[in-house]
């Protein structure tokens, strides 16, 4: 399969490239607006991980690998985004076609479809949608704490495109010609779970409602949403966004939890829980300078989240449960962190409670056209660990994007990045766009 992958990719790039070197010609009919679509792109993407074996998520997952300081990855996928018109119905996909192989693991692929889903728009105010679809719900950028219908995203990579849920969901919207109100919409969505349906929702065997109300109010976009119906605990939320001149823009996210239940483990491996009330939010800015360079700035806080002291008490049982491993082979307590890990809080992508993020990105610099590098930061307030992302876009030629990204996590031992499996990360991705 992995053949068949850079088989392809190769395929539409030499495609590409004889497709430009035709002669320029006009045609109507390619302007027409057309009742389907079809596009998306095929990826190819090496990675480098630089391991740190003092790590405690180095002795967690790769206690029994014969591993040496390095691992690579080689990923491919083929993306198809696609949709088709018919009056007033709509259908929508997108398609992925994954294949991973590693240096030290089995080769996996998978397909999945991300986004499929059915919409009617029976009128210019109201549109109803059905199957299996992304919310994008919050005013974030690297976290949306109100985005209760939406998987939560990766602040190291907040644009990757998410995996929907399966829902029904209708959005009404008007307009209105004077007064401070500029445009208003109400959107209701249905979220069942049950059996292998959004299995990883929350509690199963239940029916969720949500729902969002949309304001534009004196230039300002309002979100008011709730969620509700038992795999989840009732949560509340509310977000705002506005810009302050043309080159800054502020932004908001709040979420109210009801009755949160945080799983716990101490260092000797006794699992408990508490049950609490909290406020997750996000704080965060956009601004554009006047030689074009982008800076977002956002704080999180996230009340739901470990203490950094309690997040060491799992470091310290995982190195117990590695120096039992060790000692006599027994792998239970292992088990038992890796099950913990998991299944609980400990393994978001953000665990602890407060992080800022900083992104900093310049297009064009010099006068290389096509070309714009960036510089991420991540840092958690709690412990002092951080990660630095640079990163290199490049687009050589039409529907050809290449991408470098070097990852480095810095922090002491008990922290978080600090703790992490890797140390670095090496990534560069090739994208062919058709």
């Amino acid at each position: 399969m992995k053949s068949l992958f850079s088989a392809l990719l190769l395929l539409c790039l030499f495609g590409g490239a004889a497709q430009a070197a035709e002669e320029y010609t006009f045609n109507l009919s390619e302007i027409e607006k057309k009742p389907y679509h079809i596009g998306g792109y095929l990826e190819f993407r090496p990675v480098l991980f630089g391991l740190d074996q003092n790590a405690a998520f180095y002795k967690l997952n790769l206690f029994n690998e014969n591993v040496g300081d390095t691992i690579t990855q080689y990923n491919e996928r083929l993306w198809i985004d696609a949709n088709i018109q018919k009056g007033i119905a709509g259908f929508y996909l997108q398609l992925s076609a994954d294949f991973e192989q590693s240096s030290i693991f089995d080769s996996t692929s998978e397909i999945n479809a991300y986004q499929a889903y059915l919409s009617l728009k029976p009128s210019s105010t109201l549109t109803t949608d059905m199957g299996k679809k992304t919310s994008k719900w919050g005013k974030g950028y690297a976290w949306n704490p109100a985005a209760f219908v939406d998987r939560p995203k990766d602040p190291d990579d907040p644009e990757l495109a998410l995996e929907g849920y399966v829902i029904a969901s209708a959005d009404y919207i008007r307009s209105f010609s004077s007064g401070p109100l500029k445009t208003f919409s109400f959107t209701p969505v249905v979220l069942p779970e049950y059996g292998d349906m959004n299995d990883d929702f929350g509690e199963t065997d239940h029916v969720n409602v949500a729902a969002k109300a949309y304001f534009l109010l004196y230039d300002t976009d309002i979100d008011l949403m709730f969620l509700s119906g038992g795999s989840k605990t009732p949560r509340y939320g509310f977000d705002f966004s506005r810009n302050i001149g043309t080159n800054l823009e502020v932004h908001g996210e709040f979420a109210f939890i009801r009755n949160f239940t945080k799983p716990l483990v101490d260092a000797n491996g006794n699992t408990t829980s508490v049950t609490y009330d909290e406020v997750n939010f996000v704080l965060g800015t956009r601004y554009l300078s006047t030689l074009n360079t982008t800076c977002i700035f956002e704080y999180y806080h996230q009340g739901t989240g470990y203490s950094s002291e309690e997040l060491s008490n799992l470091f310290v049982f995982i190195d117990k449960g590695y120096n039992s491993f060790s000692l006599n082979g027994a792998t239970q307590a292992l088990a038992k962190a890796r099950s913990v890990s998991q299944q609980g809080g400990y393994g978001r992508f953000s665990p602890e409670t407060d992080y800022l993020y900083l992104r900093i990105s310049q297009p064009e610099p010099f006068d290389i056209l096509y070309f714009t590098p960036s510089l991420t930061c991540i840092y958690n307030l709690s412990d002092q660990s951080f990660t630095i992302t640079p990163e290199l876009l490049y687009t050589p030629v039409t529907n050809l994007e290449l991408r470098l990204r070097a990852g480095f996590l810095m922090g002491t031992a008990d922290s978080e990045f600090g703790e992490k499996q890797n140390d670095y990360r090496l990534e560069l991705r090739v994208r062919y766009y058709f």
